[in-house]
């Protein structure tokens, strides 16, 4: 029984040792302050999206150094050894005044070949006229700028989802200090009922109204916590951030001066959007591919040259004598003409001219569909900033019935009751408050986007 204690002893240290050892391990978390320029600055940089987007743009970039190969000479070298253990026998007739008149077959067997046999050579190929060269070339660097296109398409996305989680961060935290401020406030208020209670003054009925107002405040409170924690870690995960990092916002609400942003936004003018740059693009790709598929019809010219060395012997020692070895070499012109392909390239290019079809189709509705997006914008903004002139208006009058009486119960010519729902009004009021703002902030947001002005003041 003594050694089962002992051994218990022991065990239960080396697992607090091993749990301190863990803790020591971790590394501590790192702190960083942004505010919105900032957020969405480091965003551009660290969002995998925009890391893939860069990437893919170096991509492009090998794509056009690939295509310039094409029209470079293309050399190759080449070396090899051969062993024929048995070398083939070709058959002679044995007939005058060639033949062998001891041998009485009518045939001869000769071994035209040794055992063994080495060559090394240079092959060179240099294209003179290929038709699709210059059209794939210019292909290659069209599709480097279509990249760069959906660079900055990706980037507006990126700024698009880092600007409302960022929003939703700032409204949540807010959230929390409005129940913070209610709950000190119902707490303040339960006081005073108990002791009112305790003295005589009140009923037992009202302490309990004015606790189950506190308990759903406290829940309000813990709700908005829980929704500021996951608003921040969806930030954190558009921003790239590493987990080994805290994100502190060092702007608010009342800084960012959202009301004057959403009313400006309203007389803005449309910018340039990047989608029709791509829509442009494409089409200047399919273009260049109808282009290439009617140049297969155009006869291809190439150089060819070659430069041999062989070398010969029955035996191994023998095969790199030098005067085993001999050189041999050639230039020649090759011309390519097509002639028939069972109407492929036919095909090809009406598939090309549909494209483009297709494409303009897309460009005319893409056109009116952005319209459709500024026009739904301004709407949507337009009635969330009054929605949310009414919100505030609604706050500031709850506050003023809510102090009204408070004022009146205190002087013992109000209820108990009337205090309780004031506090409940005014609470929903801020909730609504802050629900309004939090649309009109998304709707500025979707209203950028839709002018191409999200990207205005980055980096500047």
């Amino acid at each position: 029984m003594h050694k089962t204690k002992i051994y218990f002893v022991v065990f239960l240290a080396l697992n607090l040792f091993r749990l301190e050892a863990t803790a020591q391990e971790a590394p501590p978390l790192e702190t960083l302050q942004l505010n919105l320029k900032e957020t969405l600055e480091y965003a551009l940089e660290n969002n995998v999206d925009a890391k893939n987007a860069r990437l893919e743009v170096m991509v492009s970039q090998t794509t056009i150094k690939e295509e310039t190969a094409a029209g470079l000479p293309q050399v190759n070298g080449s070396v090899g050894v051969n062993y024929n253990p048995l070398v083939q026998v070709v058959f002679l007739p044995n007939a005058p005044p060639f033949g062998d008149p001891t041998n009485p077959s009518d045939v001869i067997p000769a071994r035209f070949g040794v055992n063994y046999s080495a060559n090394a050579g240079v092959n060179m190929t240099q294209m003179i006229f290929d038709g699709s060269f210059f059209v794939g070339l210019r292909a290659a660097k069209t599709y480097k700028a279509l990249t760069e296109l959906n660079k900055v398409k990706v980037e507006n996305d990126v700024i698009e989802n880092v600007k409302k989680a960022y929003f939703g961060v700032l409204v949540n935290a807010e959230r929390i200090k409005l129940s913070q401020a209610n709950l000190t406030r119902i707490d303040s208020l339960l006081e005073e009922t108990k002791a009112m209670n305790e003295a005589g003054f009140s009923e037992k009925i009202e302490v309990s109204r004015i606790q189950v107002q506190r308990n759903n405040t406290f829940s309000q409170l813990k709700r908005s916590i829980t929704a500021y924690d996951i608003s921040k870690q969806l930030l954190k995960i558009q921003l790239g951030l590493p987990k080994n990092y805290d994100l502190v916002i060092t702007e608010t609400l009342a800084e960012l001066n959202p009301e004057e942003d959403l009313s400006r936004l309203q007389t803005m003018e449309q910018s340039h959007r990047v989608e029709m740059d791509q829509l442009n693009t494409n089409m200047e790709l399919t273009q260049l591919d109808l282009k290439y598929n009617t140049s297969q019809y155009i006869p291809t010219l190439d150089l060819n040259a070659n430069f041999t060395r062989s070398g010969a012997g029955d035996s191994f020692n023998t095969l790199f004598k030098s005067s085993n070895w001999f050189s041999s070499s050639m230039i020649g012109v090759a011309m390519n003409i097509p002639i028939f392909d069972g109407l492929a390239k036919s095909a090809r290019i009406q598939r090309n001219r549909i494209q483009l079809q297709q494409l303009e189709n897309q460009k005319y509705y893409l056109d009116g569909n952005i319209q459709l997006e500024i026009f739904q914008a301004r709407q949507n903004l337009a009635n969330d900033m009054e929605v949310l002139a009414v919100q505030k208006e609604s706050m500031a009058l709850a506050k003023e019935v809510y102090d009204i009486s408070k004022i009146k119960y205190n002087e013992g010519v109000g209820s108990n009751l009337e205090v309780v729902d004031a506090d409940a009004a005014l609470i929903e009021s801020e909730i609504n408050y802050l629900g309004a703002l939090y649309d009109g902030l998304i709707s500025k947001v979707d209203l950028e986007k839709a002018l191409g002005i999200l990207k205005e003041g980055i980096n500047d």
